[in-house]
């Protein structure tokens, strides 16, 4: 919970090969991190989904703050599906009144006006579960795999948070406070979708203004980065007095806030990293998930772990090494990336190691047991 407080919120997503993001997330940062902790916070209420840049898990002490949703096409798209679909909304709503969490396979297929992102028809009974859900009918109470389950705000949430009501500009601002929260050094711009689904362009200047008016937000000059970065006032401390980086190793996930802004990345830390999980297999230049290597304050490499479950193992299909960095001759490398390999290991629930065929190098310089 400290994590996910200090971050704001946790980017979710459900491919799960390596491990799901906001689990590699937290096993990044907590030590001895197991899956079923964030499950169990899930469970308790402790946290809930919301959108935030995408979909994330949020204290859910902060609900007031993420009444105004977006969703995946904006509050009228959400609206407008409800109104077109007014008789499966009448119908949907009845039955999660009278039997409780109920997901969309509980119901019967049907199609309506409502279009799906190509044009063609979506299914009302799930259009209708969005929309209730961005306009804070229901909320998600469970997840079976990547199945949702919906129930009644006031089932899921205590009704003082409930009852708390917070104007929607300053819900605007918690959620751009929250992105730089998350990352630490986002510029003015953000990279990519960074601000996505907050407010547009104009909006989100008086937004940011009204932060550093209200001192939120302190600018300040990083050498080798072009422009202004803007970090969270409690923290300007932490780059006048920077703390020792642990002599760890961590592997970052693809969705990790870390990994945002890759111009950063680049200038900063001269890491070059994209995400090409949408690039067809032969244009990949690494992989389809990899994770980045982080040891103490640099990123030294990539790997490509996947957990086959089944077997209670991990195989490393590959590993990729910054040039110029030699593990061998990086002193406390090759302990500290031993001690995240089993680390990982037990964040996987395997017992053993795979390595393909020809990190035979690696094999022998990393040798592990659980």
């Amino acid at each position: 919970m400290q994590v996910v407080r200090k971050f704001g919120s946790v980017q979710f997503d459900p491919i799960a090969v390596a491990g799901r993001n906001h689990d590699l997330v937290l096993h990044a940062r907590v030590a001895a991190y197991e899956p079923a902790w964030c499950d169990a916070l899930y469970d308790r209420r402790e946290i809930f989904e919301a959108t935030n840049k995408a979909l994330s898990f949020v204290p859910a002490s902060e609900f007031p703050w993420f009444r105004h949703v977006m969703g995946r096409k904006g509050p009228r798209f959400h609206g407008a599906a409800l109104a077109e679909n007014a008789a499966v909304a009448a119908r949907v709503l009845e039955r999660i009144r009278a039997e409780g969490s109920l997901s969309s396979l509980d119901f019967a297929r049907e199609t309506g006006p409502t279009k799906d992102w190509f044009g063609m028809p979506e299914n009302a009974v799930r259009a209708v579960l969005e929309a209730y859900t961005v306009t804070g009918v229901i909320g998600l109470a469970r997840r079976h795999g990547n199945l949702r389950y919906y129930d009644l705000l006031e089932r899921l949430l205590p009704a003082e948070v409930l009852a708390q009501e917070v104007p929607e500009r300053e819900q605007l601002r918690h959620k751009l406070l929250s992105r730089y929260r998350a990352h630490g050094l986002l510029g003015a711009g953000g990279a990519g979708g960074t601000f996505a689904r907050i407010a547009g362009p104009p909006q989100r200047n008086e937004l940011r203004m009204e932060l550093l008016e209200l001192g939120a937000l302190v600018p300040v000059d990083i050498e080798g980065v072009r422009g202004k970065r803007l970090v969270l006032a409690e923290e300007v401390a932490l780059l006048q007095a920077p703390p020792e980086p642990p002599p760890s190793v961590a592997f970052i996930a693809p969705f990790d806030s870390l990994l945002w802004d890759t111009a950063l990345l680049s200038s900063l830390f001269a890491f070059d990293y994209v995400w090409e999980g949408f690039f067809p297999p032969a244009k990949r230049r690494w992989g389809y998930y990899v994770l980045a290597i982080v040891f103490g304050d640099r990123f030294v490499g990539r790997i490509e772990p996947r957990i086959d479950r089944d077997r209670a193992c991990v195989e490393v299909l590959n590993l990729w090494w910054e040039d110029g960095f030699a593990p061998g001759r990086d002193g406390g490398f090759v302990e500290a990336m031993r001690d995240a390999l089993r680390a990982y290991l037990r964040f996987a629930s395997a017992d053993r190691l795979e390595w393909a065929p020809h990190l035979t190098a690696e094999k022998r310089l990393f040798p592990v047991r659980v």
